[in-house]
């Protein structure tokens, strides 16, 4: 990519998108453009085409996505699997009809199978059932995926596919019925500490593992993939490292400072037992995450304190 070359961002105030747009103006990218939902709605076939055709864009990033964790992929999956393949599909066709150069789509490590062996290989999608309550959304993006694949194939495109495992940091969503496990954490012991209560009740056992990736770090990895892969494969994007819920609970609670007792509801669903990815194949490419968790934590909770 060239400088100048005209990017969009789809996606830009989430908590990837804003991350991906920081590291494009960090590295001096000049001709960034982005548009919010109230601007542009991606599930609007003739909104995006119109989009594209004036705009004449070279490159994408498709952050754009209807995401949430356990408790809103269980309340709201007709939306999930809907409103994720209305978005990709305008966007990625468009890209198409309009000669996009390059696409790089981000997918999840949910496409990956509800037992699957650990650490996760990017050969094991689909060889086994996926979780119930994502499998809307992991079926979206499974889409998504064999659509970038099929594009190459069939037209000769440039459209890779990148599975981030779970993500935290600035512009996390942190809404205790759509947020994912860490920033609800986050929320829970802050609230808890501000309101002087003796306890946080957490779901679930405590016992599943799960492996956390700061958002810059995804961002720097997802740049560099546009500019150095070209593989019709997908490629996983991790640290190669998990923690119990249990552990990471533990460590928000002394991050926030919060001195009351984890209450563990086992009456609510642990969900996967391990989500762990394999990051060989990125890491052979060239790269590697650099944020320590310990570290990426007290950034994502500062940033929390900022919107208070």
């Amino acid at each position: 990519m060239e400088k100048d070359s005209k990017i969009y961002v789809a996606g830009h105030r989430g908590l990837v998108g804003s991350a991906i747009l920081r590291k494009l103006q960090i590295e001096g990218y000049t001709n960034l453009i982005y548009r919010t939902s109230s601007q542009l709605d991606l599930t609007n076939l003739e909104k995006v085409d119109a989009f594209f055709e004036t705009e004449n864009i070279d490159y994408v990033f498709l952050a754009a996505a209807k995401v949430g964790g356990i408790v809103a992929n269980n309340e709201y999956p007709a939306d999930f699997i809907r409103d994720n393949l209305m978005i990709q599909t305008n966007v990625i066709d468009a890209s198409y009809r309009t000669n996009v150069k390059k696409l790089l789509f981000l997918g999840s490590t949910c496409i990956y199978p509800k037992l699957s062996q650990q650490p996760m290989k990017e050969e094991y999608l689909l060889t086994g059932e996926l979780e119930p309550t994502n499998e809307p959304y992991a079926i979206a993006k499974i889409a998504g995926i064999k659509m970038c694949e099929s594009y190459n194939r069939q037209y000769g495109t440039k459209y890779i596919s990148a599975m981030p495992t779970n993500l935290y940091g600035p512009n996390d969503n942190f809404d205790l019925q759509t947020s994912h496990v860490l920033p609800a954490l986050i929320r829970k012991f802050h609230e808890a500490k501000h309101n002087s209560a003796p306890s946080v009740e957490v779901w679930g056992t405590g016992t599943p593992r799960r492996e956390f990736l700061y958002s810059d770090d995804l961002a720097d990895a997802t740049l560099f993939l546009m500019k150095n892969y070209e593989g019709n494969e997908i490629v996983n994007i991790g640290v190669g490292k998990d923690i119990s819920i249990k552990e990471l609970a533990e460590k928000v609670k002394q991050i926030v400072g919060f001195e009351g007792e984890i209450v563990f509801n086992t009456s609510k669903p642990d969900g996967t037992p391990r989500k762990l990815v394999d990051v060989t194949k990125l890491n052979d490419l060239g790269w590697e995450a650099s944020t320590p968790l310990s570290e990426g934590l007290k950034l994502a909770y500062n940033s929390f304190l900022e919107k208070q």
